[in-house]
């Protein structure tokens, strides 16, 4: 069982507080501090902890050490009808991909279906939020990019040449979009970064050394082993087209060139990501399709259940609940982070999360 007695509540409003004046006090100009602290937040108001203020000390690194820009000139191309590549100039990645996702839409509406590619980014967060902004506004989103570090390997293979290159779809609904969100791999690297950081032992099953197949279970040796893929060659024939698809396509790294931002503060990493946007209209009345996916959901909610089976969860469905949860009691965040952030805000001077 995972004891959550060091997990410390902190109320959402002073997390992106912090946040924001953390990059901003880092050399972000305001507005894209604000941007990037809106983001991250709702990351962990959904249940993303991997991706949210846990990544803030990583950030705040490479920004002071120029691994990110600062001030990037992000470029979109418009390349046909209903296509575009956007340059996010070495950008943080929230910046690049919000930019992404409003292009995205806009042409769908124009076009009926966009497909943007996205190159010299950086890490963006939780795939979920980028496929969620057209849903939220009755489009259908697909999104998917290019991990910033190989931590597996092609099926059968001891090399890590792929990443747990993420894929998300959003769906509107007549209440919230569904959403659903997955890494590649067999688990996302962000919860193994969490428990190291709260000293817990992993599964077997997610890490095993490329020498003998043996599993690893400490999360700090995680760096001398191959993190497993999700439905074993499925999630790495899946990491494998999304790294051509999200990579190569773009003009962005992959494979031998992706560059570990874990282990680089100062490296362009060249991330790549695409997104796609679909005009549901363009089919059928949205109407007529949002009435239908809430008949189907009440149907698989309602359908017959395996023994020990208490509810049918749908995409979505966890992250709804987190956000009702986390907003009303304050995002759980480890005491060995928040004492990480309390140095963090000391070095930065300004104010602490306790103070806030």
């Amino acid at each position: 069982m995972d004891d959550k007695s060091d997990l410390i509540r902190i109320a959402a409003r002073a997390t992106r507080a912090l946040i924001t004046d953390c990059f901003a006090a880092a050399g972000l100009p305001q507005d894209d501090a604000a941007r990037c602290a809106a983001l991250m937040t709702e990351a962990d108001l959904t249940g993303a902890d991997g991706h949210g203020i846990f990544r803030l000390p990583q950030y705040v690194r490479r920004l002071q050490a120029g691994g990110f820009n600062k001030r990037p000139n992000i470029t979109v191309t418009k390349t046909a009808a209903a296509t575009a590549l956007v340059d996010g100039d070495n950008g943080m990645g929230h910046l690049v991909m919000s930019r992404a996702a409003n292009e995205a839409i806009a042409i769908a509406r124009e076009a009926g279906v966009s497909w943007v590619g996205v190159r010299r980014s950086n890490h963006a967060g939780p795939a979920g939020l980028y496929a969620e902004m057209p849903a939220a506004r009755g489009l259908i989103g697909f999104y998917a990019a290019v991990a910033n570090a190989n931590h597996m390997a092609a099926w059968g293979g001891a090399d890590l040449l792929l990443g747990t290159n993420p894929l998300a779809i959003g769906v509107p609904s007549g209440g919230r979009p569904l959403v659903f969100d997955m890494a590649t791999s067999i688990v996302a690297y962000g919860t193994v970064k969490k428990y190291a950081l709260r000293g817990l032992t992993m599964p077997e099953g997610w890490f095993v050394k490329p020498q003998t197949g043996e599993a690893i279970t400490d999360p700090n040796k995680s760096g001398e082993g191959i993190l497993l893929p999700m439905g074993e060659y499925k999630g790495s024939g899946l990491a494998l087209m999304i790294g051509l698809l999200a990579g190569v396509l773009n003009g962005a790294a992959f494979g031998r060139d992706v560059v570990d931002f874990n282990a680089d503060d100062d490296s362009e990493t060249n991330t790549g990501h695409f997104i796609v946007a679909v005009d549901i209209a363009r089919f059928v009345p949205l109407a007529t399709f949002t009435a239908e996916v809430d008949r189907h959901q009440r149907d698989l909610r309602a359908s017959a259940r395996l023994p020990g089976v208490d509810q049918i969860r749908l995409p979505g469905d966890r992250r709804a609940e987190c956000r009702s949860e986390r907003m009303r009691d304050g995002v759980p965040i480890a005491a060995a982070l928040v004492a990480q952030l309390d140095k963090l805000a000391a070095e930065l001077k300004v104010k602490r999360l306790a103070e806030r």
